[in-house]
């Protein structure tokens, strides 16, 4: 690189594909760019899909600007039923028949879970506990206590009901677990609840419309770099 040349910086908006977990999408692009700086805004679960914003080169200096922008997601929350980790992960076990529930009642429990909330994250995340990911000892059958945190969502909105389906549409402050949201609406509904669906639709002012299949992306990158030699 000659000194007039400025140093490589970018930033790449990928929709997510369904099973791969962030790193995997990172990882992708690392290789494709062929080189080490490359890192992701905020985490998405391997069963969620949408908008992950990855940053390359001297763009990783702002990862955590980007990760403190509000969330936009949509995805369905299933009633009657929970698993462990609180979306498909986990295997299914029947709580309580939901079909006695009425509309008020769901849009009452999405509001009290409105606002400026108290949340306990998953076992089943990438939070730390004593210096550990709370995962791994999840993993393992071991039982990890994790504190309630201070969280916002900022609207929390029913786009439709098809008991025992619930589908919705949620803005919310960073470390919002979505997963939580679907337990604690089962638990205040009486029946439990998993997250069947997540898929991420906005980060700030980035939407998922404009974000690139990441096949077509690693394409792109390749196909510039070759270009440049």
């Amino acid at each position: 690189m000659s000194s007039q040349e400025k140093p490589y910086g970018a930033v790449f908006l990928v929709n997510k594909p369904y099973q791969w977990t962030s790193f995997d999408v990172v990882k992708k692009i690392r290789n494709a760019l062929k080189i080490k700086k490359v890192g992701h805004a905020g985490t998405l679960d391997p069963l969620a899909t949408g908008l992950l914003i990855v940053c390359a080169g001297k763009e990783t200096k702002n990862i955590e600007g980007y990760q403190a922008q509000e969330k936009e997601y949509e995805g369905t929350i299933v009633l009657g039923k929970t698993t462990e980790s609180f979306d498909l992960e986990k295997e299914i076990k029947e709580v309580a028949e939901p079909s006695h529930l009425t509309e008020e009642e769901i849009h009452h429990a999405a509001g009290r879970l409105t606002g400026d909330i108290l949340q306990v994250p998953p076992m089943h995340s990438a939070i730390k506990k004593d210096g550990k990911r709370a995962y791994k000892a999840a993993r393992k059958g071991i039982d990890v206590k994790l504190d309630p945190r201070p969280v916002r969502v900022l609207r929390f909105e029913i786009t439709g009901i098809d008991l025992p389906e619930i589908h919705f549409r949620i803005a919310c402050s960073k470390g919002t677990y979505i997963r939580s949201i679907a337990r604690d609406m089962g638990e205040i509904l009486g029946v439990g609840a998993y997250l069947s669906v997540l898929k991420r639709t906005a980060i700030g002012t980035f939407k998922l419309e404009d974000a690139w299949n990441l096949d077509s992306l690693v394409a792109k990158i390749k196909s510039e770099q070759h270009e440049n030699l």
